[in-house]
């Protein structure tokens, strides 16, 4: 007989807590959601009020059966979901499923972090499942649900199957497409940025800068030329003190911000790993957007602070969260016990750990205290023109002594910040004191263009527009990308020159250098399927990705939590115009579309260039000319990484059709650069060697490609056990899973026993023979004719290419720029990778 029965969502909790409570509590886990709507269009009843229909998912009906019994038996079942929306309909969904309503013998409780004392007052505090939060809930999801399965069948038969559209996955990809187009946009100006270096007495050096910036050349030599023969000296010193603050304990999004700055983690990592750590009871819930912390909190940071520090270095702090949505019954994100240092089961849950403590205890610390000093710098044959060396020095370190926040590359412009002589102390100064000059230098800065998003920033940018809560940033985040329109990507950068003008004696010298620049780490790219289903949704569908708009149905949930509005009724006052606008989206015109946009006209030959959204990705297309025989086929190429249908140029689309190209030779034979229906390659003497995912084929060198063919031959001869000369499609090799027979196209099992070292050929054709041949596979990569041509409106770039390339005869005639390339019209396009 169970005399408690308590249910919580992972089984890691469930044996976190089953430790606290003793021998009368049996803790069993309902591994999240037990049921949801069907994946079908019968799940919710629009006429109906918009009664959704739940069914129990098939991989919970064990686990449900197995807490019927428990619950049928138990005195009393607790249900000890999370605290907060989902968690409620959790609770909601199993009170429904395991038919608790009425009797009296069910409880809800709540609880912030996996500790002892917290669970036990949870238990001495229990309360009736909230209505208002599960409702909340349910209008997000039915919501949701109706925006996905009405939008999305127009995006299928307007531009591409398969597309998918969400109320705020999609206004997140508009941020990361308008970025996009700002950065495109942008025009880059330049100025010059003057420095000087002086000798300031005993070995100390000091730099100072020119306040102003000149935006020519002539202006920057012309001052540097003033400069000849000038006497500097000390006019003023200006001398402040100052403090700084520290930042608030985490919420999720400020989690999720700073551990992809220190830590490198995504999104979707950092609630990973932060969930582990809750579940073991190390930290508070990890879904929160307030800054509170508890009274008992606060005393024990400031005890491990005294302890650790000193008492001088302990402040106690209260934080009030900015967002009204805010509840501030919750917690912060913060350790559980601030005495414990190491936490966590390997180094990324002690990392975050870390990371999560520091922050906290730093929230209860004092003001570090700092003196920053500004020393102005006349210079005699310039009257009223200044230079200005400015530093800041700590008297008191204050929270710095356990934590510093970081900040995102568009928090600050990255040249200044590494030139910068910010929290650099100055050598002593006085005024009227002489300063010999060392170096004057003048150097041209360029204008960055606005930063391209991390995960973690364009959750900071979601959340300071008030669209998402907690519970949606990392989904958001992995569904973009998940769904193809958003890429995390490293790219690197480009050369440019700069100017540096130097004062040497009483000449200005000019000397012209290089550096790299726009170089890109796990930054997010937009696709050309986002770009071309942005536009789409923003011109014909413009309430579902306004930001105001999106913000604003947060706040009616938020608004539905708090018992302040009926569920049913928003979703009336939604839904009615809505679907009004998705009935007029049928008769919008594919052609209207921006999937396909002229390129020019190809120089030699005249022949039309377009750019597309095929079904594979964005390609480019050379069309046959007006009256050509028909068994003319267009031939065409996949755009690069990076390059979009909107403003590839006709010279880049041109560049596209020089594959395949010979970028060498190894052992006397032609390396060949392609793109296949798996991806680029190289071929050499028929075989072939998939390119790294950073190698770009048109540009790949003749000493990469040979680095590739000797790791991939290497690869191969650590997986041979055994090869037979006389019939050389047997082999035995060590796979993934251990050893195996390939027998041409079949792999074959080794029973069990049998040595494969000692296999003989005759043994292999047997146990080959015995295997039965796989079935033809259907879908993407299955066996199937290829079409005499491909649809002109949705070409897949990169599985056709060899299926579908053009007879080579009037290919040749079409594309005259892939014969000087060395190559045929129909190689253009890359052979097929077997």
């Amino acid at each position: 007989m169970v005399k408690n029965l308590v249910i919580v969502e992972s089984p890691a909790k469930a044996k976190t807590i089953e430790g606290y409570l003793g021998k009368d509590f049996v803790v069993r886990s309902s591994f999240g959601h037990v049921r949801d709507l069907p994946k079908d269009n019968n799940a919710i009843d629009v006429a109906n009020g918009f009664k959704p229909t739940y069914v129990v998912s098939p991989d919970k009906r064990e686990i449900i059966n197995q807490l019927k019994k428990l619950a049928k038996e138990a005195e009393v079942v607790w249900l000890a979901s999370d605290d907060d929306r989902e968690g409620e309909a959790i609770s909601w969904h199993l009170s429904e499923t395991l038919n608790l309503t009425g009797g009296g013998k069910t409880r809800r409780i709540v609880f912030r972090e996996i500790t002892k004392s917290a669970i036990l007052k949870a238990i001495e505090s229990p309360r009736e499942i909230d209505l208002n939060l599960v409702n909340a809930q349910q209008a997000r999801r039915v919501l949701d649900r109706l925006v996905g399965f009405e939008l999305s069948p127009v995006l299928w038969k307007k531009v591409k199957a398969g597309l998918s559209a969400g109320r705020v996955q999609s206004v997140a990809v508009r941020l990361v497409v308008e970025r996009e187009r700002e950065i495109n946009s942008f025009t880059t100006t330049s100025a010059y940025r003057i420095v000087a270096r002086f000798d300031a007495g005993r070995g100390a050096v000091l730099e100072a800068e020119l306040p102003i910036r000149y935006k020519t050349h002539e202006e920057a030599e012309a001052f540097l030329a003033r400069c000849v023969g000038a006497d500097y000296r000390i006019g003023n010193l200006e001398k402040k003190p100052g403090k700084r603050s520290p930042a608030p304990p985490f919420t999720t999004s400020t989690l999720q911000q700073e551990a992809s700055r220190k830590l490198g983690f995504s999104v979707a990592q950092t609630m990973s790993v932060a969930q582990k750590l809750y579940e073991a009871g190390r930290i508070s819930y990890m879904r929160t957007d307030s800054l509170n912390l508890s009274e008992d909190a606060i005393a024990a940071a400031k005890d491990a602070i005294t302890a650790a520090y000193g008492a001088e270095y302990a402040h106690t702090r209260h934080f009030k969260t900015k967002s009204a949505s805010a509840q501030e019954a919750h917690e912060a994100i913060r350790p559980t016990d601030f005495t414990l240092l190491k936490a966590g089961s390997d180094s990324q849950e002690q990392r975050l750990y870390d990371l999560i403590r520091k922050r906290a205890m730093a929230s209860q610390m004092a003001d570090a205290v700092v003196e920053r000093t500004v020393a102005t710098i006349g210079i005699s044959t310039q009257p009223g023109v200044t230079l200005t060396a400015s530093g800041e020095v700590i008297t008191f370190e204050g929270f710095l002594k356990a934590y510093t926040e970081s900040k995102d590359d568009d928090d600050e412009d990255q040249d200044e910040a590494a030139e910068s002589s910010f929290s650099r102390g100055l050598p002593p100064l006085s005024v009227g004191q002489l300063l010999p000059l060392q170096l004057l230098r003048a150097t041209q800065r360029f204008a960055s263009p606005p930063a391209r998003f991390t995960e973690a920033s364009l959750v900071k940018k979601l959340e300071e527009m008030g669209i998402g809560r907690p519970s949606t940033y990392a989904p958001t985040i992995s569904t973009i990308q998940k769904r193809g329109y958003v890429e995390k990507d490293t790219r690197e950068g480009k050369e440019r020159n700069f100017y540096v003008l130097t004062l040497n004696g009483s000449q200005v010298e000019t000397e012209l250098k290089s550096e790299t620049y726009g170089a890109e780490k796990a930054k997010l790219f937009p696709t050309d399927t986002a770009m071309v289903v942005n536009d789409f949704l923003v011109e014909h569908f413009p309430t579902i990705v306004d930001f105001q708009f999106t913000a604003k149905v947060e706040d009616e949930f938020d608004r539905i939590a708090d018992g302040l509005d009926n569920w049913t009724d928003m979703l009336t006052g939604f839904y009615a115009p809505f679907h009004k606008t998705v009935e007029l989206g049928q008769d919008i015109e594919r052609s209207t579309l921006g999937s396909t946009r002229e390129i020019g006209l190809h120089p030699e030959t005249g022949q039309k260039l377009t750019a597309r959204l095929g079904r594979y990705g964005p390609y480019v297309q050379i069309e046959p000319l007006e009256g050509a025989p028909e068994e003319e086929k267009p031939v065409y190429a996949s755009l690069r990484k990076g390059q979009f249908i909107e403003n590839i140029t006709l010279e880049e689309a041109l560049d596209l059709f020089k594959l395949p190209r010979i970028v060498g030779q190894f052992e006397d034979k032609d390396m060949t650069a392609a793109l296949g229906r798996f991806g680029p390659y190289i071929r050499h003497e028929s075989k072939f060697y998939s390119l790294k995912k950073e190698q770009d084929p048109h540009v790949i060198t003749a000493q990469e490609g040979i680095e590739l063919i000797e790791a991939k031959r290497k690869a191969d001869a650590e997986r041979l056990i055994k090869s037979f000369p006389e019939n050389a499609d047997i082999q035995v090799l060590n796979g993934r899973f251990g050893p195996y027979i390939v027998a041409g196209k079949k792999n074959v099992k080794i029973p069990k026993g049998e040595e494969p070292t000692e296999l003989t050929l005759e043994r292999c054709l047997e146990l080959a023979e015995a295997t039965p041949d796989k079935p033809a596979r259907g879908g993407r990569f299955g066996k199937k004719a290829a079409p005499e041509a491909p649809e002109k409106s949705d070409t897949p770039a990169k599985k056709t290419a060899a299926k579908k390339a053009p007879a080579k005869k009037p290919a040749a005639k079409k594309a005259p720029a892939k014969k000087a390339a060395g190559t045929t019209a129909k190689k253009a396009t890359g052979k097929a990778k077997p």
